[in-house]
């Protein structure tokens, strides 16, 4: 068959049309933001360490507890995906990239809701 079409016409559709430099800067962020949440919460997970739990339930209670929370599990939680986002697109093929792509999107936002509404329901007493 021959295809008249121009060069450009024919890369159109194939390459990342440079939404990959925002994926890419998606990870760094993600990963700079983890970096002192993951050390404010290990560092609270040792003072926290033989506490009983209606010291740890009042520790998640405080406002500023619950935001960080929040966003150390948000964050990290898309961090991930981002990451496995890459690796499927770098090892899968056809349709089964997107359908892993969409699955690994949704569980994501899932286990962020489910862990937003138990810190919330633990910080006020539900």
């Amino acid at each position: 068959m021959d295809d008249r079409r121009t060069p450009l016409a024919r890369a159109r559709g194939l390459g990342s049309a440079k939404d990959g430099v925002g994926h890419w800067w998606a990870q760094r962020l993600t990963a700079i933001a983890l970096i002192p949440l993951v050390v404010w919460f290990a560092v609270s997970l040792v003072m926290l360490s033989g506490a009983d739990y209606a010291t740890v339930r009042a520790w998640i209670g405080s406002p500023l507890v619950m935001v960080l929370l929040i966003l150390t599990i948000g964050i990290g939680l898309h961090h991930g995906q981002l990451g496995l986002q890459v690796v499927l697109e770098d090892y899968t093929d056809g349709a089964w990239r997107v359908v892993w792509i969409v699955l690994v999107k949704f569980i994501a936002a899932v286990f962020g809701l489910a862990a937003i509404v138990a810190i919330l329901r633990i910080g006020f007493g539900g």
